[in-house]
């Protein structure tokens, strides 16, 4: 019998949330960071950081798939004995709380600069944890329907992007591996951490209803990230030179800021308040993770109280705790490399220490 019927998501669902938490706050300074190490080949370095991310998310589908009915935190107890088991889910309630704190203070970040630029941190933390509360409280059923909203209400954005063509410069992507391989290989990684999101698919794989099309949907998901990765960055290259991307912190929303129309200046004011539904769908899946794994952890049914506790430090955070723009930078590279840790290394290791556990089992018996 399957124990999380009750927050079952259809395939596509299940692809929306992955594709929704990876299209998040990395995308706005992607094109300069590939800029920095590979210069106008950072567009190569997309399509290897896209490969490497299927290859990681079907070795999550791989290890989920020995134990359709069990969540993360169910097999850990299993394979690792009650005190190690609880000792590896604290780690991994401890990564998705951290990822999505970092996510919701760097949300607050970009609204002040861009757009409210008096307003405090303990202001805006109440206001934007209102939503991200009411969609993590309900479950992954409702997080996969709000994430099918997000995509169609959103769905308008990358087209908006051809407007910037305009004055664009085609020769900036010439001459294609001016610097060889060595500065692109270089930049994967950084293209690998503008994919993480996808081990949100440990979480989704036991509510999936048709398991058997979650590579398919783990494919299609990094796939839909790499086209509009693919096509910022591209844009960016082609409207800027290589110097004056450098320049700016977030490329695309100074990309969005070429944009006239003939009764708005400053488009990128009007784009950024549809954008906050992209950035909840980034800090919605980490939030519900941490709290769903508190609940497993402590042999609970009900995330909720815990999802309350949360908040509440949430809200008071700011009053304790205001980042300048380089704490912002630095907490950023440290989700990095943990996300790599989490969604890289952990697979691995998990996939084959799984190999390994099945096979002396398998032995003993």
């Amino acid at each position: 019998m399957k124990k999380y019927t009750i927050n079952e998501i259809n395939l596509k669902q299940f692809i929306f949330t992955i594709y929704k938490t990876q299209i998040g706050i990395g995308v706005l300074s992607l094109p300069r960071d590939l800029t920095e190490t590979a210069g106008t080949d950072g567009w190569l370095a997309i399509v290897l950081g896209w490969l490497l991310a299927i290859l990681f998310s079907v070795i999550i589908i791989k290890v989920m798939e020995k134990h359709p009915d069990d969540s993360l935190f169910d097999l850990f107890p299993k394979y690792f004995g009650r005190w190690l088991g609880g000792a590896v889910t604290l780690l991994w309630i401890l990564y998705s709380a951290f990822s999505a704190t970092i996510a919701i203070i760097s949300t607050i970040h970009i609204i002040q600069v861009w757009i409210l630029p008096n307003a405090k941190e303990y202001v805006l933390m109440p206001l934007f944890a209102i939503p991200v509360y009411m969609a993590a409280k309900q479950g992954l059923r409702v997080i996969g329907r709000f994430a099918e909203f997000v995509f169609l209400f959103t769905l308008w954005m990358p087209m908006i992007l051809f407007l910037t063509l305009q004055e664009s410069s085609w020769l900036n992507l010439f001459p294609i591996g001016q610097n060889g391989w060595p500065p692109i290989l270089m930049t994967v990684k950084a293209t690998v951490l503008s994919f993480l999101g996808f081990e949100v698919a440990f979480m989704l794989y036991p509510f999936l209803q048709d398991k058997k099309s979650a590579v398919k949907g783990v494919v299609i998901a990094n796939t839909m990230s790499m086209f509009i990765f693919m096509l910022i960055t591209i844009f960016s290259y082609v409207r800027f030179s290589q110097d004056v991307i450098m320049e700016y912190v977030y490329p695309t929303l100074n990309l969005l800021k070429l944009i006239r129309l003939p009764i708005l200046e400053r488009f990128e004011i009007i784009f950024l308040p549809f954008y906050l539904f992209i950035l909840f769908m980034t800090v919605i899946p980490y939030l519900y993770m941490t709290v769903f794994g508190i609940s497993r952890l402590l042999g609970k049914p009900d995330h909720r109280p815990y999802l309350r506790l949360f908040m509440l430090g949430w809200v008071a955070l700011p009053f304790f705790f205001s980042p300048s723009f380089s704490d912002i930078t630095g907490l950023g590279k440290l989700w990095g490399n943990l996300g790599l840790c989490a969604a890289v290394v952990f697979p691995v290791f998990l996939w084959a220490y799984q190999k390994v556990f099945l096979k002396l089992r398998k032995g003993a018996l």
